[in-house]
């Protein structure tokens, strides 16, 4: 049976900046093989006015301009037919400051949501932010990449974009990669070497050279885990609070008593 393809629409004013994971690397290559694709809906081309004016002053002062309303439904209605969207079924997805900070479970989420066929359409904003009524009418769930303001929600759709896609089957050179990453164990990934073996008068562990594999995923696991209590005591905590093996305790037990505290 053909898997199905994973579709993205965009709402967005500026279009051509997600050639950078349409056109480029890895989601590029996997958008160029059919296996996602993206349709952008410019809200300039859902205007009334000569202009194709999209934003106007906010109520009650301040600086800055909100973008109005209608051309941003306006857009969302046509990216959802587009999709086949008749019950408007499809996440509208809008990438604010104000959203839950994306991790790996809700990439993981998004990704079994849109494999299972539920469409996507990611809201863009720009300068000060959006209509609150087109927040409350149409926006399903927010999303932040992080704790600071960026200039427009491109950015931050293609982060989501990008993480989202390297997660699908055969976007990857070898499936288990996406399964070795940073946080996809609840972990920071251990550190990688590749040849020379002996650079600058440091070598690879001897251990990577074994030709051992069970060494080296132990080795492996010990490094993520001491790595993971050093830089990310909050993601150490959840993972020590899972049902261990007693592999992984042992491993667990040497990291705690050769940091020495």
């Amino acid at each position: 049976m053909a898997v199905r393809a994973v579709r993205f629409d965009a709402v967005t004013l500026f279009p051509a900046m997600f050639e950078a994971v349409s056109a480029l690397g890895v989601s590029g290559r996997a958008c160029e093989s059919g296996i996602w694709s993206l349709h952008c809906w410019n809200p300039r081309d859902f205007t009334d006015n000569p202009y194709r004016t999209i934003d106007d002053r906010p109520y009650g002062g301040g600086p800055g301009m909100l973008m109005i309303p209608a051309p941003l439904e306006a857009a969302i209605g046509a990216a959802r037919a587009a999709q086949g969207d008749a019950r408007l079924t499809s996440r509208v997805i809008y990438l604010s400051p104000q959203g839950k900070s994306l991790d790996h479970a809700g990439v993981m989420r998004l990704r079994d949501q849109m494999q299972g066929g539920q469409g996507v359409v990611l809201l863009c904003g720009r300068y000060e932010g959006i209509d609150e009524r087109v927040v409350e009418r149409h926006v399903d769930e927010e999303i932040s990449i992080g704790d600071y303001v960026l200039s427009g929600g491109e950015l931050a759709a293609m982060v989501l974009i990008d993480a989202l896609v390297r997660q699908l089957p055969g976007v990857l050179g070898h499936d288990a990669s996406a399964l070795e990453e940073s946080y996809a164990a609840g972990l920071l990934d251990c550190p990688h070497y590749t040849r020379p073996e002996e650079y600058l008068g440091a070598r690879v562990p001897e251990v990577l050279l074994s030709g051992d594999h069970r060494k080296i995923l132990r080795w492996r696991l010990k490094q993520s885990l001491a790595r993971t209590r050093a830089r990310r005591p909050d993601l150490f905590a959840a993972w020590c609070g899972r049902k261990l093996s007693q592999e992984e305790q042992r491993v667990l037990a040497e990291v705690v008593a050769e940091s020495g505290r």
